[in-house]
């Protein structure tokens, strides 16, 4: 924060950019400041638990433009990482004070790690167990990695152990290509749906929502409870499309990511969650263009849909 912006929730940003062009040959740029910048398990308001929002996209963009890696901060009594145009806040308040949301937050130390091949680091609660974990850049899977899906109802390709339990991370991709369509029809349509048998509402649901055609991904780990929402971008109407869905289970309620491409930077899709992929069942069943209740089942509308996923398990 900067009195001379105002104080809190104000960050000086015209020293920041020149700092960073003085050292634009630095192997590893980190920013260290005191409010986040993306809110935190929903828990946002400009000056008091993010930097306000104009002052924040103007710093934001410094980062992106001057290859930071990683925007370090603190003031929400939380653990969170998440991702913005490639570059990562990680939020750290939980020694000594009570936890944001008891039943989602602890208190932890975090040890990191920093060298060639990039930021490590490791979440510690007060028994010395690892809750969370990344490696940053993400290694991603080879071409030869990918697998075609066919359209409708499959058999899962595989069915990963919740990480928690497990105490691994896997990191899952989706591609989907296709041509969007031109209806002005906002009701939700189906990319990829997992399930089971059961009534209940499918686990994990990836598609478009809207007129505005909106990327979402929704997952439904309890039964009879509401689904949570992450929000990606917009996809013209009646237009060619590829986008990337992808999750890391290590990562919380920011390991939701998208991205247009294989060249594109990553960001975590829009949310106001407090947990992630680690409440997820991964279930036996997948289908590729309709959900569980067959083809009349919010259907993709558009054309020439093609999905593809990889999948890596992570150290």
């Amino acid at each position: 924060m900067w009195s001379g912006l105002g104080g809190e929730g104000r960050v000086e940003t015209a020293w920041l950019a020149q700092t960073l062009r003085d050292h634009t040959d630095a192997r590893h740029k980190l920013v260290l400041g005191h409010h986040p910048v993306h809110p935190i398990n929903g828990y946002a308001g400009a000056y008091q638990r993010t930097i306000e929002a104009e002052n924040g996209r103007a710093f934001w963009q410094i980062l992106v433009e001057h290859n930071v890696l990683a925007y370090l901060c603190s003031h929400i009594m939380a653990f969170d990482v998440q991702v913005q145009q490639g570059v990562l806040q990680i939020l750290t308040g939980g020694a000594g004070t009570l936890p944001l949301t008891p039943a989602t937050e602890y208190l932890h130390a975090v040890q990191c790690a920093l060298d060639a091949e990039g930021l490590r680091y490791q979440v510690l609660d007060t028994s010395g167990q690892a809750r969370e974990w990344l490696h940053w850049p993400l290694a991603l899977p080879s071409e030869s990695a990918w697998h075609e899906l066919a359209h409708g109802v499959q058999d899962a390709p595989f069915v990963l152990p919740n990480a928690e339990a497990a105490g691994n991370a896997h990191l899952v991709i989706w591609r989907f290509e296709g041509i969007t369509a031109d209806a002005a029809d906002g009701t939700p349509q189906t990319l990829l749906s997992m399930w089971n048998a059961g009534p209940q509402l499918a686990p994990f649901w990836i598609g478009l929502m809207g007129a505005e055609q909106r990327a979402a991904l929704l997952l439904s780990p309890e039964p009879g409870r509401s689904p949570r929402y992450w929000l990606g971008p917009t996809l013209e109407a009646g237009q060619p499309f590829a986008i990337q869905i992808a999750i890391h289970t290590g990562m919380g309620p920011g390991g939701l990511l998208w991205r247009w491409r294989d060249d594109a930077p990553w960001s975590t899709l829009r949310n106001a969650n407090a947990w992630g992929a680690e409440r997820l069942a991964w279930q036996p069943t997948w289908s590729v263009g309709y959900d569980q209740r067959g083809e009349p089942g919010r259907p993709f509308r558009g054309e020439a849909l093609r999905a593809a996923f990889a999948e890596i398990a992570l150290q």
